[in-house]
């Protein structure tokens, strides 16, 4: 018969539509069926990117042995996590409830009902390893449901309860107090790895995130240990083999400490964020640290923005979701990497000996599946490099950029993995807010008008009733109602609002929140992953507030942000009153999630520390626009950007600010807090001030 899963919008599903296994994809009618035939329900959550999903398709849902006992006995439903984070969400908690850990593929089995009995991540074909073959796994707990029905009940009735105990304890009320900022840094700072930058040890994600926490206290406190883990940190990356050293832009993670062996998949959402940090560590040093770690951080921002354009844009707006890992099942990311003879092959004796060196192409590589295979990752510098080999440094460079371009080349022969082309509504808002920031740094306008033409197909062709119903998952999906993605585009609405001065963009974000104000909040007083009573299948009927930042920023910290900024650019204190109510739910127990809770202390940032209003009046000119980018180009935070027309209603401005406003254009105002500057008449003038000006 046809496979359910030929249609299907998400590439993960279509990936399986020729596998022997009756598939469902996610919805009422394979639990229908369950009921209907008392059968139990194995459940798969996995996603495009993921190496192991691969390998247990290919080892196990391509097994005609595995499929008959899966069609006999089961009624089996794929999921892709990135198409349905509410689905996987909940049963990502069931499962670590469960084994104590989770990810993907998430291998969960359920009763009609959806409750999880049993389950894990990936299970082999036969026991190896310690882990449990799947075949026997799967003929056992069908014999287990048939037999023991009351011990089956018994499990997933525990397992329920304990999840729906756990719910309850995601909030702890507190007030607002400026020692929230303090520990939470002071917690970062301990989990801070002092000798290859980043937090905790292996395996090591990015949380940049909570490097931009970091950055913000030191603008502030003027601290120097907590600009250090932000340099070290940035810079240990971007050494490091999580960058893609040839093509740019960042794998997810590495398994080890020193951020050299990576999970190679990348992720739209962890580049976006990533880039951001970078752009603001870059601005943040162009008054205060001039030197070699900015030049590093621009040359990351480029090599991530020529990857970003050339792989992963759709020229009429839109951002990729993901790239793939590998290419086919076992060769675990062989795209990326290199032996020596493949790099001998097609660079020159001398150009091969720079980039041996700079890169650590040996003849010992890094990956265990061919251990001739090397991960590339900056072990010696130019200057090193040049000392070593009596060359000067110009020579050292040519040779390595020369080697570099040729690599480059021959990697572009090589079949590349598959790019998702997906349009998810919040990770391309979050990419068009970076790649926004990144513009007015790097004066490049053709980026603003991609990432604004990005927000517009988004409330076009995600958002067709008038943001009525909110902004569905992606474009051309039926999946809706996801509280990140309102909070995502409706913080994207305010940066484009900061960067064109057109109001539409303000009325957009005014509009989302709205609804999420009205449609999201739950009995707690924090903000729901899905709309309320919005309900459905298995656990979707769960409550779940999201607070931390796994993998992407915290909706409810997202949330209070943009109710920060809208109070800020409106003057209408309802966003206020708004805001505080939220982070009061939150307030007890935030300093607890450490670096997790990132995004929610910066929203506790915007909320206690002043804000800095910067107001650019002119006409639509160069000069006018040069003050506008200078004034989101340096870094500064809980800053506000507001262009207005010589002639528009400044009613909204904060009275210090109104007050100042003679006539005089262009003009760019500066007030933080209850402290303003002179009026700047130039870009030099405006930058020094909002590097500057009312610091400690």
């Amino acid at each position: 018969m046809p496979s359910r899963l030929e249609n299907e919008q998400s590439a993960y599903l279509r990936s399986a539509k020729d596998q022997p296994v009756e598939w469902y994809s996610w919805g009422p009618e394979p639990f229908e069926r369950a009921r209907s035939q008392n059968r139990p329900v194995l459940l798969d959550i996995g996603a495009v990117w993921c190496h192991w999903c691969h390998v247990m398709d290919h080892e196990s849902y391509e097994d005609l042995e595995v499929a008959e006992i899966l069609n006999r006995e089961w009624v089996c439903i794929k999921v892709d996590r990135d198409e349905r984070p509410d689905v996987d969400a909940r049963y990502q908690r069931a499962i670590q409830a469960l084994t104590g850990q989770g990810g993907w593929p998430l291998t969960a089995f359920l009763t009609p009902g959806g409750e999880v009995f049993y389950g894990g991540t990936y299970f082999p074909p036969v026991g190896m390893g310690g882990r449990p073959g799947f075949r026997d796994v799967l003929t056992s707990l069908a014999r287990v449901f048939r037999d023991d029905a009351e011990q089956v009940a018994k499990q997933a009735s525990e397992i329920t309860r304990h999840l729906s105990g756990s719910a309850k304890k995601t909030s702890e009320r507190g007030k607002l107090s400026s020692d929230i900022l303090t520990a939470g840094a002071e917690s970062m700072s301990r989990m801070f790895d002092s000798r290859n930058g980043g937090f905790g040890s292996q395996p090591k994600f990015p949380h940049p995130g909570a490097c931009d926490f970091l950055l913000t206290r030191w603008f502030d406190t003027g601290e120097p240990g907590q600009l250090e883990i932000v340099h070290r940190t940035l810079d240990g990356m971007a050494r490091g083999g999580v960058r893609d050293h040839l093509a740019g832009g960042f794998h997810r993670y590495t398994v080890d400490a020193r951020w050299i062996v990576p999970h190679f998949e990348k992720m739209l959402y962890d580049n976006a964020e990533l880039l951001r940090v970078y752009v603001h560590a870059a601005s943040a040093m162009a008054v205060d640290v001039e030197g070699q770690e900015r030049r590093v951080y621009l040359a990351v921002i480029d090599e991530l923005l020529e990857w970003l354009i050339s792989t992963m844009s759709d020229p009429k707006g839109g951002y990729y979701a993901s790239q793939d890992a590998d290419v086919e099942p076992g060769d675990d990311g062989d795209y990326f990497t290199w032996t020596p003879n493949e790099v001998r092959a097609v660079v020159s004796p001398d150009e091969f000996e720079v980039l041996s060196r700079h890169y650590e192409i040996d003849e010992a590589g890094e990956m265990h599946h061919n251990p001739q295979k090397n991960v590339l990752w900056v072990n010696h510098t130019v200057e090193q490099i040049a000392a070593a080999l009596g060359r000067t440094e110009e020579e050292t460079t040519e040779l390595l950029s020369v080697g570099k371009q040729k690599l480059r080349e021959a990697r572009l022969a090589r079949v590349p993995p598959f790019i998702d082309p997906t349009i998810y509504s919040a990770w391309n808002a979050m990419m068009a807010s970076a790649v926004l920031a990144a513009s007015a740094v790097l004066d490049r306008p053709a980026l603003e008008r991609h990432a604004l033409d990005t927000l517009d197909r988004l409330f076009s062709e995600a958002a067709p009733s008038n943001l009525e119903e909110g902004v569905g998952r992606a474009i051309g999906s039926s999946v809706a109602d996801i509280l990140d993605d309102q909070v995502q585009v409706a913080s994207a609405a305010v940066d484009a609002y900061e960067a064109t001065g057109d109001t539409k963009w303000l009325e957009r974000a005014t509009k989302l929140m709205d609804l999420v104000w009205s449609s999201y909040r739950g009995d707690s007083g924090g903000l729901l992953d899905t709309r309320r009573e919005r309900g459905g299948q298995g656990f979707l009927t769960q409550e779940i507030i999201p607070i931390e930042d796994s993998p992407t920023p915290s909706p409810n910290g997202v949330a209070a942000i943009v109710l920060a900024r809208l109070a800020e650019l409106s003057g209408d204190a309802s966003w206020t009153v708004r805001r505080d109510e939220l982070l009061e739910t939150f307030a007890g127990g935030v300093n607890r999630l450490s670096i997790f809770g990132a995004t929610l202390l910066r929203a506790f940032d915007w909320a206690l520390m002043p804000v800095t209003h910067v107001v650019v009046v002119g006409p639509d000119d160069d000069k006018t626009r040069a003050l506008l980018r200078t004034a989101r180009a340096v870094y500064r935070p809980r800053k506000v950007v507001q262009w207005l027309e010589p002639d528009a209603p400044t009613d909204r401005l904060p009275q210090a600010l109104r007050s100042m406003l003679d006539g005089t254009t262009p003009r760019a105002y500066v007030c933080a807090g209850m402290q303003c500057a002179k009026p700047a008449a130039t870009s030099g003038e405006l930058s020094s001030t909002l590097a500057r000006f009312n610091r400690q």
